[in-house]
């Protein structure tokens, strides 16, 4: 499943992306984030991640009527085009195959008004 979304803030773009470069602060403002803390187990070996120490561990919780779900995923930012665009992929260590999870902002300017 893809979900798109656009917003319109009333701040800089450097603000706005400070908000959605850090896992940690997601729950505050996206619903499906219930935690996200960094990985103390493994961050050393977030090989993956593009500034070589950054994994977090997520728990996404979701309900469709009376069914509710949670996962807890193994995330690490491999993109990160500061003030404009950072992605957040899965990345298990447990050397098994897993569905892809990634989460994408993009960051773009607006004229006020």
């Amino acid at each position: 499943m893809d979900l798109s979304a656009d917003l319109d803030a009333a701040c800089t773009p450097e603000v706005l992306f400070a908000q959605v470069a850090d896992l940690d602060r997601y729950p505050d403002w996206f619903g499906i984030v219930h935690k996200a803390v960094l990985d103390p187990l493994h961050m050393d070996l977030a090989v993956t991640a593009v500034d070589g120490d950054s994994a977090w561990l997520v728990d996404l919780r979701g309900r469709l009527g009376p069914m509710a779900r949670s996962k807890r995923l193994r995330m690490v930012r491999t993109v990160c085009d500061e003030p404009v665009r950072v992605r957040f992929e899965r990345a298990e260590l447990d050397g098994r195959n897993h569905s892809a999870w990634v989460l994408d902002a993009t960051v773009t300017a607006i004229e006020a008004g």
